[in-house]
């Protein structure tokens, strides 16, 4: 993982830069971080023909008939990853709520599918959750939240979107609905320049990437040795 914080700047620098063109293709705004993703796993020995990006990401669901993810890499006939990636700038009030429920849904129907043998004989694949979140003021301060009847937990009361985020984050973790989840911050500005924050040192993309990089240098490894015992 050569280099990881320069490639991740320009990953950054092409999501702005993606962004300033009227009319960018739907679901390109990310492109560059699930092809450095791609290159990543690449360089860690899986196959790039097993890495989906741009064609065939869909996957079965329980809940509905199928889904199709930002990147997936299927490995001998089993699902070995599926990756989601999102990101907000502005409308923070309106999209924050679909973003959670998306996350949320997502893991909750995939691993359901699972459960049923949707993905025949492959092992518990990885779930990886990453966000993309304009560093704006309207992400930073501090929201009111309606408790008409009952009072929401306290960590949520006075959270901004940005806190909200890092909540939601770390939950997707901790109740096992992805092995590993990012957050990233970026300005409009200096993002056009690639800088880029990590609010919270558990959700760096380098802690988010580490696992999934391993797992596919264990694949190697194990590949490598069924490949002796043969010979």
């Amino acid at each position: 993982m050569d280099n990881l914080e320069g490639r991740v700047k320009a990953a950054v620098r092409h999501f702005w830069q993606n962004r300033q063109d009227k009319s960018p293709q739907a679901g390109q705004t990310l492109d560059e971080f699930s092809l450095l993703i791609k290159n990543l796993l690449v360089e860690s020995g899986i196959p790039a023909g097993s890495i989906y990006r741009k064609e065939k990401e869909e996957l079965p669901g329980f809940f509905r008939p199928s889904k199709r993810w930002d990147l997936i890499v299927v490995l001998d006939g089993q699902l070995f990853a599926a990756l989601e990636m999102k990101s907000q700038v502005g409308s923070f009030g309106n999209n924050y709520n679909n973003r959670t429920e998306e996350a949320i849904g997502s893991a909750t129907d995939i691993w359901a599918a699972y459960r049923e043998g949707a993905f025949k004989l492959s092992q518990r694949p990885w779930l990886g959750y990453l966000m993309l979140l304009e560093d704006a003021q309207g992400s930073r301060r501090a929201i009111k939240v309606a408790e008409p009847h009952f009072g929401v937990f306290t960590e949520f009361q006075g959270a901004s979107y940005a806190k909200r985020y890092e909540l939601l984050c770390k939950r997707l973790m901790r109740e096992s609905l992805y092995d590993a989840a990012c957050l990233l911050m970026s300005g409009r500005e200096h993002g056009l320049q690639g800088e880029f924050t990590e609010p919270v040192p558990e959700l760096s993309f380098r802690n988010f990437i580490t696992p999934l990089v391993g797992r596919a240098l264990a694949y190697k490894m194990l590949r490598g040795e069924d490949k002796q015992s043969v010979d």
